[in-house]
C-alpha cells in the first residue's frame, strides 16, 4: 500500500514529504513529517509555513533514500 497525503479527506498517493517541527514543543533536531499529494503539497507546505514550523520539502523518493 502507497503511502497516502496528510491532507484532510485525502486519499490520493503521496509525492512530497513535509519536515517540521513545533520548536515549543520539540527539540531542534526533531522532525515530524506530513506527506502531500502535488495537489495540497503547497497548502500544507503554507500552513506549516505561517506557523514557522515548516523545516524541508522534499520528493518522498529521496527522503526514503536518506533514511536508508
Amino acid at each position: 500500500m502507497s503511502p497516502i497525503c496528510s491532507a484532510k479527506g485525502c486519499r490520493a498517493d503521496a509525492v512530497w514529504v513535509l519536515a517540521w517541527n513545533n520548536p515549543k514543543i520539540h527539540t531542534p533536531e526533531r522532525r515530524k513529517t506530513w506527506l502531500a499529494c502535488e495537489e495540497h503539497r503547497e497548502h500544507l507546505a503554507q500552513f506549516l509555513g505561517v506557523r514557522g514550523f515548516l523545516k524541508d520539502v522534499v520528493t518522498l523518493k529521496d527522503w526514503e533514500a536518506a533514511q536508508g
